[in-house]
């Protein structure tokens, strides 16, 4: 299991969890309110059971809400370039975005293969 997906999902973990370390950390440094605590973190807890069943769709869906932290973080590094944590969170949703993509891609092609060895196809 040393495959390239294989690879890629230690990527997409690691990013994910530097990610939400890092908006807990920017939410906790502003002292939001609960509100924004669940705002900030729930859209990205809500992948968790499927990430962690393996779900492909919930990968990719985790891919296009990432966009949305990718938009948070740019205005806040416009406003403050020198900020550590948009600089990190910055690093970690690109990544995220970039693993999860590639994970889809090349899990989805280990699954189809393994189908069609499975089936007999090309026999």
């Amino acid at each position: 299991m040393n495959s390239l997906a294989a690879r890629t999902r230690v990527v997409c973990w690691l990013s994910y969890g530097v990610l939400l370390l890092q908006q807990v950390a920017e939410v906790w440094l502003g002292q939001a309110p609960w509100i924004i605590w669940l705002a900030v973190l729930l859209p990205l807890l809500v992948f968790l059971p499927g990430m962690l069943q393996d779900n492909l769709r919930s990968f990719i869906w985790l891919c296009f809400v990432c966009l949305l932290y990718f938009m948070r973080l740019v205005v806040s590094l416009f406003e403050n370039p020198a900020n550590v944590l948009a600089i990190i969170g910055m690093v970690a949703v690109v990544l995220l975005f970039c693993s999860g993509m590639m994970y889809v891609r090349w899990r989805a092609r280990e699954l189809r293969q393994a189908a069609a060895a499975a089936g007999g196809h090309g026999d």
